[in-house]
C-alpha cells in the first residue's frame, strides 16, 4: 500500500499547502508551516455502501434533552443537553469555565452513565480539590490524567460514558502529529476526532477553550465551524456576575444569555438577574436611567448611568463602559441637534451597571435620557423605564418584543415605560408613546 502523502499546515491560520515554504501564502506568517502526515488509510472503504436518502424518508426523531442540573445552563443550550452534541465553552482564563463544566458533570453523573473528565491541564488532585470546594463529591466522575486524544476516547468507550469533558482543547494532542499542543493543526485534528466519536457513539462532549489575545477560541475560529454549539463565558475581575452567551447553537436559539454569580464555592445561578442589576440603584440621583435590553429571548432590566461635567480640555472626553463608543457619539449629536441638549463643552461618561455589554439599539433612549438627566441635574424618577431606538432625525423607532420588555419592567415595579409611538398605537404595549426624542425627554424629565 502506498505511503500516505504528507501535507503542510500553517500553525497560525490552519491553511494547507502542497509543499513547505518559509511564508504562508494565506496569512503571511513566517516560519509557521509544519509537516503533517495523515494516518494510513484503512484497507477497505465504506463509501460504496453509503447511499443517499430522500429527505422525506429521514426519521424525524425529536432530540432528547437532558438537564445539566442548572436551569440557566439548560436555557442557553436550548432546553438541555442533546446526545451526540459537541459543545465549545470559551472564555478568558480564570473566568469560571472549569467550575461550570464540573458542576454540570456532577449533575449528569448522578442521573445517567459515568462522566469522563479529561484533565489535560490539571492533576486529578486539583480536580478533586475543586470538586470538594464546590461540594460536588461525585463518584460518577472519572478523571483521565493524560493529554492524548486517542487514549481518552478509548477510555470513554470502555466506561460507556454519558458525558465527556475535555479541559482544555488547547492542551490535548493527537499522537503522530508533528505540532505542539495548542497549535491550529493540533486543535483542529483533535476536535475532528472528538466530533467523530461524539456522533458515532451519541455521547455529548463539552470542550473548554481559552480565548486568545485576538478574542477568538484557539486560533482564527477554527473550532466554531466544527462544533454544534459555541458558548462564551463573559465577565471581568471587578464584578461577581458572569454571563454565559450562546453565539451558535444547532439545537436551539442563538444569543441566549444565562446569568451566574461567582462565589467562594463556585458559580451559582441567578434566577432573577434584573433584580440583581438594580439592587443598589439610587433612583433620586440625576444621570440614572433604566433600560430593558433583550438578550436572546430574555428581557433584562438594567441601570445606565451617565455623568456630564465641564471639560478642562480643548477636546471634551467621551468614555463608555459596556456601551459602544461610536454609538455614544451619534447619540450626543442627536441630543444636541434634535433635543437642544448641547454638550460640546462637556465631558460625557456612560456606564452600564453590573459589567454588562449592551449592543442592542433598543437601549438608545435610556442612554439619551441618562445623559439629559445628568446635563439638567434632574432625576427621571424611580418608576420610569425607557425603551426605543433613536434615528438621526430624532425619531423613536420601534423595537422587537416591546410588549415583553414592558411586562418585565412592570414586574419589577416600573409603572411608566417610555416606548416608541408606533408600538403604543398598534396596541403592542401599555407604555407611554413618544414620537421623537424631544417628546420622550418631556415625559421622562417634566
Amino acid at each position: 500500500m502506498a505511503k500516505p502523502r504528507a501535507s503542510y499546515i500553517c500553525e497560525d491560520c490552519g491553511a494547507r499547502h502542497q509543499q513547505w515554504s518559509g511564508q504562508c501564502g494565506a496569512c503571511g506568517a513566517w516560519n509557521s508551516i509544519i509537516e503533517h502526515r495523515p494516518p494510513r488509510a484503512a484497507a477497505s472503504s465504506s463509501s460504496a455502501a453509503v447511499a443517499a436518502v430522500p429527505l422525506g424518508a429521514v426519521e424525524d426523531d425529536a432530540a432528547v434533552r437532558r438537564s445539566t442540573g442548572m436551569s440557566e445552563f439548560d436555557r442557553v443550550l436550548g432546553g438541555g443537553l442533546v446526545d451526540g452534541a459537541l459543545i465549545l465553552i470559551g472564555g478568558d482564563p480564570g473566568i469560571g469555565k472549569s467550575t461550570l463544566v464540573l458542576r454540570a458533570a456532577a449533575a449528569l453523573g448522578r442521573k445517567r452513565r459515568p462522566v469522563l473528565y479529561v484533565a489535560a491541564e490539571e492533576s486529578p488532585q486539583q480536580v478533586r480539590m475543586r470538586a470538594r470546594r464546590m461540594g460536588l463529591e461525585s463518584s460518577a466522575i472519572h478523571v483521565y490524567p493524560d493529554t492524548e486524544v486517542g487514549g481518552a476516547l478509548t477510555e470513554a468507550e470502555r466506561l460507556r460514558a454519558g458525558l465527556v469533558v475535555v479541559d482544555s482543547i488547547q492542551t490535548v494532542r493527537v499522537e503522530g502529529l508533528a505540532a505542539a499542543p495548542g497549535s491550529v493543526s493540533q486543535v483542529r485534528e483533535a476536535t475532528v476526532q472528538i466530533m467523530q466519536f461524539a456522533k458515532a457513539s451519541q455521547t455529548p462532549v463539552m470542550l473548554v477553550g481559552h480565548v486568545t489575545k485576538e478574542g477568538t477560541v484557539a486560533g482564527p475560529r477554527t473550532l466554531e465551524h466544527i462544533v454544534d454549539t459555541v458558548l462564551y463565558l463573559e465577565g471581568d475581575d471587578f464584578h461577581a456576575q458572569r454571563l454565559l452567551r450562546s453565539v451558535k447553537n444547532r439545537f436551539g436559539p442563538t444569543f441566549e444569555v444565562a446569568v451566574f454569580e461567582m462565589r467562594g464555592d463556585g458559580l451559582h445561578e441567578v434566577p432573577n438577574p434584573s433584580a440583581l442589576f438594580l439592587a443598589e440603584r439610587d433612583a433620586q440621583a440625576p444621570g440614572s436611567a433604566v433600560a430593558v435590553p433583550l438578550e436572546g429571548t430574555r428581557p433584562l432590566v438594567v441601570e445606565i448611568q451617565a455623568l456630564t461635567a465641564p471639560t478642562a480640555y480643548a477636546l471634551p472626553k467621551r468614555l463608555a463602559t459596556g456601551f459602544d463608543l461610536n454609538r455614544l457619539h451619534m447619540l450626543l449629536a442627536v441630543l444636541g441637534r434634535r433635543a437642544g441638549v448641547q454638550l460640546g463643552q462637556h465631558d460625557v461618561y456612560v456606564n452600564v451597571v453590573g459589567g454588562l455589554r449592551l449592543r442592542e439599539p433598543a437601549v438608545d433612549l435610556a442612554v439619551a435620557v441618562a445623559i439629559a438627566s445628568s446635563a439638567r441635574d434632574q432625576a427621571p424618577g424611580q418608576q420610569v423605564a425607557a425603551i426605543g431606538e433613536l434615528g438621526l432625525s430624532g425619531e423613536l423607532r420601534s423595537v422587537p418584543s416591546a410588549a415583553v420588555r414592558v411586562r418585565e419592567a412592570e414586574r419589577l415595579g416600573f409603572t411608566r415605560c417610555l416606548v416608541p409611538a408606533a408600538s403604543a398605537r398598534n396596541g403592542a404595549t401599555d407604555g407611554l408613546g413618544a414620537a421623537n426624542l424631544a417628546e420622550a425627554l418631556a415625559l421622562a424629565l417634566p
